[in-house]
């Protein structure tokens, strides 16, 4: 389950955004998060809200996120296509020779401090 690890990531980096913004509480974090990480987003509430309940800068925040489409893109023709519709093979020219450039990542995008 790497939800764990990513949630215990984000909580770090929040805490050290808040110290070095003089933040006392957070109300919530926006993540955004790439289609084909495998995360699934249910574990990653349940794991947030265990996880903030033991820190008095993150108690009863909330963690929110947005999905980032997977895009594959081709080498032989240089086109971009969805990954998840159509796999790794190019479904423009056939060829197998594609990389993924988005949609295995996340992001924290926004913290939102309490007033």
């Amino acid at each position: 389950m790497h939800e764990m690890g990513i949630v215990y990531h984000v909580a770090d980096e929040v805490e050290k955004i808040a110290a070095q913004n003089d933040i006392c509480h957070i109300g919530s974090v926006t993540l955004q998060i790439g289609e084909v990480t495998g995360v699934i987003f249910d574990y990653m509430s349940d794991l947030w809200g265990w996880v903030s309940d033991k820190s008095s800068l993150l108690k009863g925040s909330r963690l929110l996120y947005e999905q980032i489409p997977a895009v594959t893109l081709c080498k032989s023709c240089g086109q971009r296509y969805s990954t998840v519709q159509s796999g790794r093979q190019c479904p423009h020219c056939g060829s197998w020779d594609t990389v993924l450039v988005q949609g295995n990542e996340y992001i924290i995008k926004q913290i939102e401090a309490d007033s």
